[in-house]
């Protein structure tokens, strides 16, 4: 599995481009925006784009996945259903934080802890890390040692839970119960900024080190 970084938003979103490079087939995660840069790094790949993954439900992270699900006829799935309440909020947060205009959707198929995602040859396991949203999910990919952890995790520090339903002690036993055991080996994208692994963080990350 192939892994592209692509920053959109004026919040500098990491989006990631997933390509299974057997069959040249791709999914988004967290298309927040700037689609056109999105779509030219999948025409650069020369792959076909079959899904679109979400890890919660903020503007920054899925308020261009309807549009583009719409424009592609192409399946949303993720987060999970807690997170509902965030997509029905985006005509009213793209007025408060001055993005593009955008409708609220519900994904073709919500995700818990436990499922797993497909697209190509590739399986991906999703796993329910509530505290940053009440829904959030981070997708890891165990042949490859990535996942994907939208804003629960950065490099050096951890999701905000300041929003209304953040939880900051939930946040911590999300990463502690459900992300370290994944292994020190694990490499992970996070929702803005360098990438970094989990072994790094436990070391290294004053919110969470051991």
């Amino acid at each position: 599995m192939k892994v592209l970084i692509i920053p959109v938003t004026s919040y500098q979103q990491n989006c990631s481009l997933l390509v299974c490079e057997e069959t040249k087939r791709a999914a988004v995660v967290d298309p927040g925006g700037d689609l056109d840069r999105i779509l030219n790094a999948v025409k650069i790949e020369g792959a076909e784009l079959e899904k679109i993954f979400l890890t919660h439900g903020h503007l920054d992270h899925a308020g261009g996945a309807g549009e583009l699900a719409e424009n592609l006829s192409i399946p949303i799935e993720g987060p999970h259903k807690d997170d509902q309440f965030l997509l029905d909020s985006f005509p009213a947060q793209v007025k408060r934080f001055d993005f593009p205009d955008c409708q609220s959707f519900t994904p073709n198929r919500w995700l818990k802890d436990g499922d797993t995602i497909q697209f190509g040859n590739i399986e991906l396991d999703v796993y329910h890390c509530p505290g940053h949203t009440p829904g959030h999910v981070v997708f890891h990919q165990k042949d490859a040692r990535i996942a994907t952890v939208g804003d629960v995790l950065f490099n050096g520090s951890i999701g905000r839970t300041d929003f209304e339903f953040g939880d900051h002690e939930l946040l911590i036993s999300s990463i502690k119960n459900k992300l370290w055991p994944l292994g020190d080996d694990v490499q992970f994208v996070p929702g803005h900024g360098p990438t970094s692994s989990f072994g790094h963080e436990r070391k290294t990350n004053p919110y969470v080190s051991d």
